[in-house]
């Protein structure tokens, strides 16, 4: 009796996982073509985000906060945050963990 409660028990985590995950890796997906679509358009009208300096200088910050699950976090990546939903509405809301994805993958 235990066994198939034990089984069921470790399905659901295991699924909870499996849909946390998707969960993290979708909103990622918007954030970075969100960005995409902004550094579409402001490529034309005015600097766009990809040749932002503070973005720039922040990739290496960006790989040790997604590294480190969001222990380290540097001044150059806070600035980008900051730069980064200054001038993106869609990033406004977004985690800081989604940004830093966003960062690298520019």
């Amino acid at each position: 009796m235990k066994r198939p409660l034990l089984a069921a028990t470790a399905s659901l985590a295991l699924f909870a996982g499996a849909v946390q995950a998707q969960t993290l890796v979708a909103t990622s997906n918007i954030i970075v073509r969100a960005l995409d679509r902004t550094i579409d358009f402001t490529s034309d009208t005015t600097t766009s985000i990809r040749d932002m300096k503070v973005v720039i200088e922040a990739r290496d910050d960006a790989a040790s906060f997604v590294a480190s699950e969001g222990d380290i976090r540097g001044a150059q990546l806070e600035a980008a945050f900051g730069a980064l939903r200054s001038q993106v509405p869609e990033a406004q809301n977004a985690s800081d963990q989604v940004l830093a994805e966003a960062i690298l993958a520019q």
